[in-house]
């Protein structure tokens, strides 16, 4: 195992609350020591000079989709995890939503045998919570616990049986699982965006906002009197981060995500470019008004962790109409730099707050020991350049896909190195 002297960068740790300037030392696979002038000697094998750039903990994703098994074309885990790392990720939690669905076991240990076989970013699964994502039937959540997956989801649909989600609950109650709720009333599904002004005037079938604020409502009420850990995925409305804030408040073990798209992008870009495809995801793009009240979730930490819903799909599932083109877009590899547009550079948040929704925060809430650059801790670490300016350019993705809506836009901040177990596994080429 190579040891790795990082001199001379800004040192962000948010789970030691820790900003200081200086070095880090790597040594058999372990973050050895944080401090300053930790000369070379001998045994280093590797030093990098991180002089104007910052050293925090491996990026966590806790919501991707590889599409492995059964839509391999889209994404593999060994594309999907050359993304991740390329983003500065060196942990992802992929979706069930696979075919055939991540339910049992040995889907489970599949995709744990495939990340080792891959030996890029640690890949863990999250479980289906009904079997065949049907939301009829609750799979074994608790084998598949101990096989190793680390949370549970129907992502791509909700749990929409009230009756099922009250069973779900009460059997992750259980042995203190996790439940990850896609949030979307399915009676009020079945459109192509945001329903409001925007769709009227392009002539699309419009998803009501009141479809994500309606589940999130019922599930939080279930859970109040069962008491089990609810994670809301991909928060896009301003009564649904009020719901969570308001649950928040009132002691519930709830916890929400939002994507960088829900904090740049409005329902507006689909009629400025003319019915783009790639602008269509689930949850869709919203008015500002919804934007904003994402953004200011993040500020007062209604919204705990930052999360990019990285869904690939084959370019003929985009090259349709768009009330018919696939929901979905990409998300690792320009993650970081639009998290710093969206909320570093117009002063809503720190570099340190901005690490902490990415590191210590999912981390925390996926209960691994990830997520912290203490001695002794996995030398899982990312050393980004806050001042790299670069075009974002699909074409030249890690990922098999290219459906990404913020092609060609000019960002700040990248990833230079990811380093996953004290291994390099990624250096920016520029």
């Amino acid at each position: 195992m190579p040891s790795i002297l990082i001199q001379d960068g800004t040192i962000l740790d948010p789970a030691q609350n820790l900003q200081t300037r200086g070095d880090l030392l790597i040594e058999d696979g372990k973050i050895a020591r944080i401090g300053t002038d930790l000369a070379p000697r001998a045994k280093i094998d590797e030093v990098i000079d991180a002089t104007g750039k910052l050293v925090c903990p491996g990026l966590i994703d806790v919501h991707v989709h590889f599409r492995e098994p059964g839509d391999e074309e889209e994404e593999t885990i060994a594309s999907g995890a050359s993304a991740a790392v390329a983003g500065g990720f060196t942990t992802v939690c992929c979706m069930p939503n696979t075919k055939p669905a991540l339910d049992n076991e040995s889907q489970i240990e599949f995709v744990l045998r495939e990340s080792e076989r891959v030996g890029l970013a640690s890949v863990l699964p999250i479980g289906a919570v009904t079997k065949a994502r049907q939301g009829k039937e609750l799979a074994e959540m608790a084998s598949m616990h101990a096989r190793g997956a680390i949370a549970f989801s129907d992502d791509g649909a909700g749990v929409n049986d009230a009756s099922v989600m009250r069973k779900a609950l009460q059997y992750l109650k259980m042995f203190d699982g996790l439940l990850m709720q896609h949030c979307e009333e399915h009676t009020l599904a079945g459109g192509a965006m945001h329903a409001g002004r925007v769709s009227t005037t392009l002539g699309l079938a419009g998803i009501p906002a009141e479809a994500e604020q309606l589940m999130i409502a019922r599930d939080l009420l279930l859970n109040r009197t069962i008491g089990a850990r609810y994670h809301v995925q991909h928060i896009s409305t301003a009564w649904s981060v009020e719901l969570v804030r308001r649950a928040k408040l009132d002691g519930q073990p709830v916890t929400a995500e939002v994507a960088p798209h829900h904090l740049l992008l409005t329902d507006n870009e689909i009629k400025r470019s003319g019915y783009d495809t790639n602008y269509k995801m689930n949850p869709p793009l919203r008015p500002a008004s919804d934007l904003q009240a994402c953004i200011d979730g993040v500020i007062d930490g209604t919204i705990d962790i930052l999360a990019t819903d990285h869904a690939p799909h084959l370019a003929e599932e985009k090259e349709l109409d768009f009330q018919n083109a696939a929901f979905g877009i990409l998300g690792l590899e320009p993650a970081l730099a639009l998290y710093a547009k969206a909320l570093v550079e117009p002063g809503h948040v720190s570099w340190l707050k901005l690490i902490g929704m990415m590191t210590a925060a999912p981390a925390n809430l996926i209960r691994i020991e990830r997520g912290t650059l203490k001695p002794g801790a996995v030398a899982d670490v990312t050393i980004i350049d806050p001042a790299a300016e670069w075009t974002i350019d699909a074409e030249r993705f890690q990922s098999k896909s290219r459906n990404c809506p913020f092609h060609g836009w000019r960002v700040k901040s990248r990833a230079t190195h990811t380093i996953v177990c004290g291994q390099v596994k990624w250096r920016c080429d520029g």
